[in-house]
């Protein structure tokens, strides 16, 4: 089956379709894993169940030796989009 790759945004997508997803059991958001072998693109449902995992600095930051932590900057308010 052949497909093209589309412009998103700064990005490249491409759609699957509904046959290889029904195939492959495929839900909307579920996490996958895209890696390159030999110069082709490989996409592999991952194997944990539910969404990409959601990570927070705390919780990154407790693993992280004194030493290595800086101060926080702060860079203004926000001029875009940004979420914080």
């Amino acid at each position: 089956m052949k497909t093209k790759a589309q412009k998103w945004g700064n990005s490249l997508a491409v759609r699957i379709p509904r046959g290889i997803v029904e195939e492959v059991g495929l839900k909307p958001n579920a996490a996958l894993t895209i890696e390159v072998r030999k110069g082709q693109i490989i996409l592999v449902p991952a194997k944990e169940s539910g969404a990409i995992p959601r990570y927070h600095l705390d919780v990154l930051l407790k693993g992280a030796k004194r030493r290595v932590r800086h101060a926080e900057v702060d860079f203004g308010p926000p001029v875009g989009h940004e979420v914080w």
